[in-house]
């Protein structure tokens, strides 16, 4: 008891609530360590929250997650996000996205990406069943018009098909995804980098506050948080976890939607690249994702439903394929068939020279042609035919 007294004296006022509610300590957590903090992940997954909490206190962990502890008080966050409309999810809620757990994994022969701590969510929409069928649509802030345009037609037709669209929020192709998304009354989500009580980039806050209203935001730290170059790359690697498979909509070299790509291929996800003009920079990453292997070439969203889909369910419809007059004859047939001349009309001596075939065979030829409709007897000679 007197241990435990003493730790109490030792532990922040706003921190000794956590030290026994599990989602009090994830929400502290949330603030302590910054995202894809692996270690801290581990470590919390190995004790639990509250436990590892008390390791921070009491000076055994890395001195990174000290230098919070007295800003820390995940009550006033919890109090914040409810103000904003919002929620905390914590693993073991109903609501917890149980794919998130494969951060958890080390899948690929490298280092676990390291499970959030907890989600701050806004938006009406129940994020675990939203999430269950979902589709990640990333690329380029600097969008072209084409790069708008696909974006577009993919949200919408998978909307169509059953699919929530996911992305970043972000200008160029999240908005483009998000905005569509919505225009045809699909579920959309946005992971942010930043606390979901910001709008941030402020360019799109109108977007952001339809998507608190008719979506949800998500974020893996607290309210009041600002967006980091550090935290935009973090938060990818939940936009991959969070769906079935990442599409690369259009993303040059060095595009950061490329770490959503690596991200999910290193979770197992599919990925679709969508081809651009071999003269457009702006698609120099999807190009590299093709070339390098490490992403489907998708064009519609039916080949994106395939790739995504439930196995041997979602499959490509036969596409329609225009039926030409000369379709599935064989090689002497074909070259029978294109000696006929369209008018006047040529004998059985001039055919067997324009075909390179014998006589007996351009005769044979010919009575499977008419009856086919692709030769049609004048007189003493044959020209092509017009079939039904």
């Amino acid at each position: 008891m007197k241990g435990q007294t003493s730790l109490r004296l030792q532990v922040p006022t706003a921190l000794r609530p956590a030290l026994d509610d599990d989602r009090l300590a994830r929400a502290a957590w949330s603030r302590l360590a910054e995202p894809g903090d692996a270690a801290a992940a581990r470590l919390v997954s190995e004790v639990g929250a509250p436990l590892a909490l008390e390791a921070v206190v009491t000076g055994r962990g890395p001195d990174r997650w000290r230098t919070r502890l007295a800003d820390v008080d995940p009550a006033v966050d919890i109090a914040a996000v409810r103000a904003a409309g919002g929620r905390l999810v914590v693993p073991g809620d109903e609501e917890w996205p149980t794919g998130l757990d494969d951060l958890d994994r080390d899948t690929v022969g490298d280092r676990p990406l390291g499970a959030p701590f907890a989600l701050w969510l806004r938006g009406p929409l129940h994020l675990s069943d939203t999430t269950a069928r979902s589709a990640a649509l990333v690329g380029s802030r600097a969008a072209t018009g084409y790069g708008q345009h696909v974006a577009s037609e993919l949200a919408t037709g998978l909307v169509d098909r059953g699919f929530t669209v996911v992305s970043g929020g972000a200008y160029g192709i999240d908005a483009a995804a998000h905005r569509s998304a919505l225009a045809v009354g699909g579920a959309s989500v946005a992971v942010l980098a930043c606390g979901v009580d910001r709008t941030y980039p402020s360019g799109n806050a109108a977007l952001l506050t339809r998507l608190a209203q008719e979506g949800v935001l998500v974020s893996e730290v607290p309210p009041g948080t600002t967006p980091t170059r550090w935290r935009f790359l973090e938060r990818n690697r939940l936009i991959a976890a969070l769906t079935r498979g990442t599409v690369v909509v259009e993303a040059a070299w060095r595009s950061g939607a490329l770490s959503t790509a690596d991200r999910a291929t290193r979770l197992m996800r599919p990925v679709g690249a969508v081809p651009g003009p071999v003269t457009s920079a702006a698609s120099s990453g999807c190009h590299r994702l093709l070339r390098d292997g490490g992403a489907v070439c998708v064009t519609s969203a039916e080949e994106v439903a395939e790739l995504l889909g439930d196995l041997g369910v979602e499959t490509l419809a036969p596409r329609p394929v225009e039926r030409r007059p000369f379709d599935g004859l064989d090689r002497e047939e074909l070259r029978v068939a294109e000696s006929l001349p369209r008018r006047g009309s040529s004998g059985l001596e001039q055919l067997a020279r324009d075909a390179g075939l014998e006589l007996p065979v351009v005769q044979s030829i010919l009575g499977r042609l008419e009856l086919a409709g692709l030769a049609e007897r004048i007189d003493d000679g044959w020209r092509r035919g017009t079939p039904n």
